[in-house]
């Protein structure tokens, strides 16, 4: 008795409003304690106080398949079918968005396609935060235009299927409803006004020209500047670049030039060797390939190739 249409009620889409909504996801309504405590006995009038108390959207969730408030809220206004000035009245209502979202969601179900379009499409330049309770029952962020568009846009919103609806373009051939006028477009129209309400070009460029010259005079001193340049075909490499250059190659020679006098040093103490004394540069190379061959037969031994392998292997060549 409680659960049943109200006598007055006209059929939906050929069939009992109630049952828009799924007999599983109606049943869990039913027996659910938010319609047994808070929609029983629910008119129009106190059906607005209900809305309003709403927190977040949502369709059924849990692994028991619970409703939210949203969609018991939904199945009561399907029961005792409104008039259709209070439900545009939720649509409108600018003060309370999950007012609005009920009364979209209401007239998506039971709305014609040209009242779809004409009462929801408005709604999109509504970019209001909504709270969505999901499957998991976990809370998700989405947005008023977010909602509307998945309303005209998805077969299944909140866990119920929509009715189909038919497409704009039809009723635009129809001339039952005009073209579609974005917002967006709305604001490339003044913004295009705007450039054609501005100065021209030339009053633009007509700017002090003593600026303009010391940026020309600045670029030519730079170009100008004794600093090193690259050839042609080359990127362009700042100062600090030639600067570090310079201090590496200096390091480098400064090196060679200490290892140098340390081997002379060592050349002389030992007593002169086979040149009487004088270091020069042959005996230099000679340590510096003595230094090498050692190096290569240590590297030998640790590879396991015994310690005159390299020797042997240049001796059969």
């Amino acid at each position: 008795m409680a659960n049943r249409t109200v006598k007055e009620a006209k059929n939906i889409h050929g069939t009992n409003p109630q049952y828009l909504i799924e007999k599983i996801i109606r049943s869990r309504i039913y027996d659910s304690k938010y319609w047994k405590e808070q929609c029983f006995a629910l008119t129009a009038e106190l059906l607005v106080d209900k809305a309003m108390e709403l927190r977040y959207i949502g369709g059924v969730f849990g692994g028991n398949i619970k409703p939210t408030q949203f969609l018991c809220l939904t199945l009561k206004m399907l029961q005792i079918q409104p008039e259709k000035d209070i439900v545009v009245e939720f649509i409108k209502n600018e003060e309370f968005k999950y007012v609005r979202a009920l009364g979209a969601f209401y007239l998506r179900l039971t709305g014609s396609s040209l009242d779809c379009y004409k009462y929801l499409e408005p709604l999109y330049i509504d970019n209001r935060k909504l709270r969505r309770q999901n499957r998991l029952g976990h809370f998700e962020i989405v947005y008023m235009d977010e909602f509307i568009d998945e309303l005209l846009r998805s077969d299944r919103v909140c866990d119920i299927i929509m009715p189909r609806l038919q497409k704009r373009a039809v009723l635009e051939e129809n001339n039952e409803l005009e073209p579609k006028v974005s917002a967006l477009d709305e604001d490339l129209d003044e913004e295009v006004m705007s450039d054609e309400e501005a100065p021209p070009p030339a009053e633009q460029d007509a700017k002090p020209q003593s600026s303009r010259k010391l940026r020309k005079e600045r670029s030519k001193s730079l170009s100008s500047s004794p600093e090193r340049r690259d050839g042609p075909g080359q990127s362009n490499r700042s100062r600090d670049y030639y600067e570090s250059l310079d201090e590496y190659q200096r390091e480098r020679d400064r090196r060679e030039r200490r290892d140098k006098e340390r081997r002379r040093d060592d050349r002389d103490r030992r007593g002169g060797g086979d040149t009487g004394g004088r270091y020069d540069d042959r005996d230099y190379e000679r340590d510096r390939e003595k230094d090498r061959r050692r190096y290569d037969y240590r590297d030998d031994r640790r590879a396991g190739g015994g310690g005159h392998e390299r020797d042997r292997r240049d001796r059969r060549y």
